[in-house]
């Protein structure tokens, strides 16, 4: 979701006379991928309010339209092209969720299992299990799942014995059955017999393929960077389509983990360019619509059916081919989708963007005045020359020179390097609460749909700050409070209402980045911020393994890691309704005026000075308004930031 600005709410707002300025402002002509149009700066809302305004009986002049978002009013802001848009992230939307969850149910593995002999294989489960397989005693099964007795079968059998010798040595095992109930269907894991010593390669895999995600965002957005969006977004899904059919094929670890860090590459790039595009090219007052809804149901649609598709794939490999082969759609995107007219302003192709909004005039059936155009298209020009002049750069370093800025970043890196850990390990936990996985994952999953319609309603009325710690620590406590009841439905309950908490807090977690970290840095600060959380979520997998030690562990780990991250958000200060910080210098005062305490549902009351208007400020000397949010200004949620600023990756190599 998009910053928020501060809006006079009772007063006229005094920019509406300002100069106007001819900078295209929301535009990057510096080449990176950021995408302005999502960050809201000042400047943003200024150009946006006084470019739509009608000449008036009295004969007051339209200002200039010097902003893209400027001309979204003349093609609509919301007509049939953009809803087609809309509708065209449905594939897409579904990509994502199958790149990320799919692998979850090809390693999964059935609860019980013991080792296979085949000499015994004319005997029942229960016969082979009794003379073969050492009993336990503790632990939630009745017989060992590692060791079997080594002893001379077929003269065991020859004898008619129906239970061990007690002299019969306990040997590891070299191959396994399982009990199929629980996972009906053959995975790689089991077709592999990853358990007992080898129990942790499931683990790595999923880790390899974070890894992958790491190097997607840098070699992609240095794609998008140079050959646009379009390029980008096909390639990045066609690279998943490709390592998707292969991992079908797989036959040993290294093979499969390989398939998975090409798979790994497509996350979750082969979504969010296409969420980005789309966003670009819905006014204001849709965005907040488009941006949560695309998440809240197409998303969550899609990795609700990835369990059943298993199912009913009934063969990891089957399921697969099922879940890749609809990659190759996004090779037709070119013919259906726009490229994005802020990259190609940015770099000087004008007349290819003017083709797109034609475009959108002919399918919206509205026309842009011919002034209007002039206007832009000089804008955007003396922009570009503007942009060429300048010559001053900045480095993610920056934002750890001076000691406030330095603490912010420091504990946004830290508090979103454990919701993405909290986040990925409730996501694949599921398989340790006790109860059917396929159920329990379709419910937690479901809570996205909640979680993302309750954050809009009120993230601009609770804040950043305390709504980013409470949803946290209640995750926490909902984890904690799992491991000390019965496993099964009252601890799986539990650990979904965690799940659901985290999801609001992973949903705050860039954008309250995107809020405090200087404009000047913000892009290079939330990719790195992004690339921390990727780091974490290698961790994820291993912190979920150790349920094989105990089934309490990894929600005690979430827990506490939910609670601590929690309590870090109080120490970062508010951005609702505040204005972003442009330079270095704001961003380390950013917040001083602030107190610990300060809520803002409890505004605290204060003195507004207004030095233009001696009479106003005596007025309104002890009279606190409380602003406003912009209209439509809540845009996108996670990924568009996300996407925003992944592609400045590659500055942040080159130490630019």
């Amino acid at each position: 979701m998009a910053p928020q600005e501060r809006t006079p709410c009772c007063e006229e707002d005094s920019r509406q006379s300002a100069p106007i300025d001819n900078n295209l402002s929301n535009i990057d002509l510096s080449g990176s991928f950021v995408n302005k149009a999502y960050t809201n700066d000042t400047s943003d809302s200024t150009g946006s309010v006084a470019s739509t305004k009608k000449i008036t009986d009295d004969g007051e002049k339209r200002k200039k339209v010097t902003d893209f978002d400027d001309l979204l009013p003349y093609v609509g802001e919301f007509g049939m092209y953009q809803k087609i848009l809309f509708l065209l992230m449905i594939p897409f939307a579904f990509f994502v969720s199958f790149v990320y969850f799919s692998q979850i149910f090809m390693t999964i593995v059935p609860e019980q299992h013991w080792c296979w002999i085949p000499e015994l294989a004319n005997l029942t489960v229960e016969e082979r299990r009794a003379l073969a397989i050492p009993p336990k005693t503790e632990g939630p099964f009745a017989h060992d799942r590692c060791h079997m007795y080594q002893a001379d079968w077929t003269r065991a059998l020859a004898e008619g014995r129906t239970t061990p010798d007690d002299e019969w040595p306990i040997v590891p095992c070299t191959s396994w059955e399982y009990n199929r109930s629980d996972v009906p269907y053959e995975t790689i894991a089991s077709q592999l017999d990853w358990v007992c010593e080898k129990d942790n390669l499931p683990a790595t895999a999923q880790a390899i393929f974070f890894c992958g995600a790491i190097v997607g965002g840098l070699v992609f957005g240095w794609i998008a960077d140079k050959y646009g969006r379009i390029p980008a977004l096909v390639g990045t899904n066609l690279v998943g389509f490709a390592a998707g059919i292969a991992t079908a094929f797989c036959n040993a670890f290294w093979s499969f983990a390989l398939c998975r860090f090409l798979v790994g590459l497509a996350f979750d790039n082969c979504f969010t360019m296409m969420y980005i595009l789309v966003l670009e090219y819905v006014g204001p007052k849709w965005r907040t619509f488009v941006a949560n809804m695309s998440i809240a149901i197409f998303f969550t649609l899609g990795a609700s059916l990835l369990p059943w598709i298993a199912l009913w794939a009934a063969d990891w490999r089957r399921y697969a081919l099922g879940i890749s082969a609809p990659f190759i759609i996004a090779a037709a995107t070119p013919w259906l989708v726009p490229e994005s007219a802020r990259w190609l302003l940015s770099q000087g192709k004008i007349d290819k963007a003017m083709v797109i909004m034609k475009k959108f005039e002919r399918i919206n059936k509205t026309k842009i005045p011919d002034k209007v155009l002039n206007e832009f298209t000089e804008a955007t020009q003396k922009a570009i020359k503007e942009s060429e002049a300048e010559s001053k750069t900045y480095s993610v370093l920056d934002i750890f020179r001076t000691p406030r800025l330095r603490r912010n970043a420091l504990l946004l890196i830290v508090i979103w390097m454990a919701i993405s850990l909290v986040f990925d390990g409730h996501v694949r936990n599921v398989g340790s609460l006790g109860l059917d996985i396929f159920l329990t994952f379709t419910i937690a999953t479901a809570t996205e749909f909640p979680a993302d319609t309750f954050l809009t309603v009120v993230l601009d009325r609770w804040g950043r700050r305390w709504l980013a710690c409470g949803s946290m620590v209640v995750s926490g406590i909902f984890s904690l409070l799992a491991t000390a009841v019965p496993i099964g439905g009252p601890s799986a309950s539990l650990a979904i209402l965690g799940r659901f908490a985290v999801n609001i807090s992973y949903n705050i977690g860039l954008q309250y980045a995107a809020e405090l970290l200087p404009t000047v840095v913000r892009a290079q600060g939330v990719a790195l911020i992004h690339i921390m959380g990727y780091v974490a979520s290698i961790v994820a997998p291993f912190v979920v393994y150790l349920a094989n030690i105990s089934p309490d562990l990894p929600l005690l780990i979430l827990g506490a890691l939910g609670i601590a991250g929690g309590i870090l958000c109080l120490l970062l200060p508010e951005t609702m309704d505040t204005e972003m910080p442009q330079t270095l210098a704001d961003g380390e005062n950013f917040g001083m005026d602030q107190s610990f305490w300060d809520i803002p549902c409890f505004p605290r009351k204060k003195k507004e000075t207004i030095s233009q208007d001696k009479h106003n400020t005596q007025s309104n000397e002890n009279h606190f308004v409380r602003s406003l949010p912009a209209s439509g200004s809540r845009a996108s949620v996670r990924a568009s930031i996300r996407l925003s600023s992944r592609s400045t990756r590659r500055n942040q190599e080159n130490g630019v």
